[in-house]
């Protein structure tokens, strides 16, 4: 992967000119260019500098008017199944770029390259040739986040002799460990569990991290493997900023020590003082995490973070809920402590945040491949799908975004519906926030009208909350409730959250949602993981309506609530037909 092909040469260019512009740009090369009719080729010394010369070069460098276009020499005999994707935005949540790759086919294996470039590349195997070939038209130039994304095929060493096995066409498993001339190739094919590292800085240690023309910053990128990024546009004239570590854990980890390390020293040389315990405890470490996981590493009762603070010997505080709002999700973890404590500290909350992060996604993939239009990146269900301001970068994506986070259900225009979902009592408050302000900012956030109704008796255990919008509203809707009862600790940490839901379908529905002999009502059930009931010898209200039951956590209770509005939809469908052809029967008997 050492070998580039130079296209779009001016017929005026000769290998001199092509050796002044890699010169010029500082980009080394191990054999003469061996110049075409209007391409070239050449060969660098490994696959790290051939990737930095076609980020330097390729459309961006000219020579004779003509924009160069540099990309990896691949022989047509293995053009098969292997492309690089390049420019990647940097932020970008990787089931995104999972759920974008998997539209042109099956993906048996994406590892991520290691870069100088501020942006991502990876390197894709498909499990046909027909497959990448479509990924590579389609997703060539195709702009994610204002990034054009460059595709371009790679050596596909087995493409002749190996044709892939049908039976290797599921999962994310690559033939075999990378070369050994490409070093530079991640051990990451699960990319999403890459949680970065989120930290707040004193302002002014922002120069000493960065260095003198960024030396320092570089030096703990390249030690640690990192990709660091300090917001220092965010928040002007605050007090602290914000820092985003991209790594392993270990890398991640790494960093973080390096950065406490240039703090302390900074704050010993400025006060000239000897006493680094006591300007340790004067510079904490603060890390930010978003909201849905401070609960889960809180614990019951506080035991997770006791725990923490008895194993590493420090001292840890987290900001009041008060202080979030919808645009920032995150709060703030102070960990005071030496610098080892510290850095043991950060290694066990990070831990923590993954795991539960980790989970989420599990839980969200198992089930939203059976939830038809879903689009897990815009609905904001996770940290920060919908935030903006300094809400975590593993969850990207402006306000704007969530509201397409469905797609049409069925066919023709999406309804509203109306869901009645009962919380326990004790948990009105939290729902609703001070003055009103969190059930507010919720029926924003989701575009759908959220009221609590009264309770039906003084000591009622539940409260019943209407829920009204479309498919796309409930399902952002519910779910920050579920999140918003979880994270308040009003069910135990190893306790999942089951909530019951009442939805009301047309009374002439009602015997398809059941099914003969309650088959459908049985499937449902199997298929959702939810309880769901059709109580009997029920009164059809004055919409001719009745309450179809739904227990579960959210992904069940979401999946059997989609279900059944299929059912729904399928029967007004065909009851089309029927009455369009009643109408003229009457008239004629009129």
């Amino acid at each position: 992967m050492n070998k580039l092909y130079i296209g779009n040469v001016s017929e005026q260019a000769s290998a001199l000119d092509l050796e002044s512009i890699f010169e010029q740009w500082k980009i080394p090369f191990s054999a003469p260019f061996l110049v075409k009719s209007g391409y070239a080729f050449v060969d660098c010394p490994d696959e790290k500098v051939a990737m930095r010369a076609i980020d330097t070069l390729s459309g961006k460098v000219e020579l004779h008017g003509k924009v160069l276009e540099v990309e990896h020499s691949v022989p047509k005999r293995q053009r098969s199944c292997k492309l690089q994707i390049r420019n990647i935005p940097p932020h970008m949540q990787w089931e995104v770029l999972d759920g974008l790759l998997a539209q042109y086919g099956t993906v048996e294996s994406c590892e991520q390259v290691n870069t100088d470039t501020e942006t991502a590349v990876v390197n894709v195997r498909y499990a046909a040739k027909d497959q990448a070939r479509e990924a590579l038209d389609k997703l060539n130039g195709f702009l994610m986040e204002n990034y054009a994304l460059k595709v371009s095929y790679i050596p596909d060493e087995n493409a002749a002799a190996d044709p892939p096995a049908v039976g290797n066409r599921r999962g994310f498993n690559p033939r075999g460990p990378p070369r050994q001339g490409s070093p530079n190739l991640g051990a990451r094919p699960k990319l999403q569990s890459d949680v970065p590292l989120r930290m707040l800085v004193p302002t002014q240690f922002v120069g000493a991290i960065i260095g003198k023309e960024g030396a320092t910053i570089r030096n703990i990128t390249k030690q640690t493997h990192s990709k660091i990024d300090i917001h220092r546009k965010e928040n002007a004239g605050a007090a602290e900023k914000p820092i985003t570590v991209h790594s392993t854990p270990e890398g991640c980890s790494s960093a973080c020590r390096s950065i406490m390390e240039i703090m302390q020293k900074e704050a010993i040389d400025t006060k000239m003082c000897e006493d680094t315990e006591a300007v340790t405890e004067e510079i904490p470490l603060k890390i930010l995490a978003h909201n849905n996981f401070v609960g889960r590493l809180i614990g019951k009762e506080g035991r997770n973070l006791k725990k923490i603070e008895q194993d590493t010997d420090t001292k840890i505080t987290i900001s009041p809920l008060q202080d979030l709002t919808l645009y920032n999700p995150e709060r703030t973890i102070t960990v005071k402590g030496t610098l080892e404590a510290c850095a043991k500290a950060e290694e066990e909350i990070m831990k923590k945040i993954r795991e539960s992060y980790e989970n989420d996604v599990a839980a969200m993939h198992l089930q939203s491949n059976l939830i038809p239009g879903l689009n897990l990146n815009a609905l904001g269900i996770f940290p920060g799908a919908a935030s903006g301001g300094m809400s975590s970068p593993v969850f990207p994506g402006p306000p704007a975004a969530a509201q397409a986070g469905y797609q049409s259900f069925g066919q023709g225009q999406v309804e509203s519906e109306t869901v009645h979902l009962f919380i326990p009592a004790l948990a009105v408050g939290a729902i609703i926030g001070k003055q009103g302000q969190h059930i507010k900012q919720l029926s924003r956030f989701a575009g759908a009208s959220i009221k609590i109704a009264p309770a039906d008796e003084v000591d009622a255990k539940q409260r019943m909350v209407i829920i009204t919008g479309p498919p796309e509203a409930q399902f952002k809707a519910q779910g920050r409730i579920f999140g918003k009862l979880k994270e308040e600790n009003f069910f135990g940490p190893k306790e999942e959250v089951k909530l019951e839901a009442h939805i009301k379908v047309p009374s002439f529905a009602a015997g398809r949602v059941i099914g003969k002999g309650g088959k459908t009502v049985n499937e449902l059930q199997n298929l959702t993981s939810a309880e769901v009931v059709v109580p009997r010898d029920q009164t059809p209200d004055e919409n001719d309506q009745v309450v179809v039951k739904i227990t579960g956590h959210f992904y069940a209770s979401q999946l059997a609530q989609r279900k059944i509005q299929e059912i729904i939809s399928q029967v007004r469908r065909q009851q089309q037909p029927k009455a369009s052809a009643t109408g003229p029967q009457v008239a004629r008997r009129k």
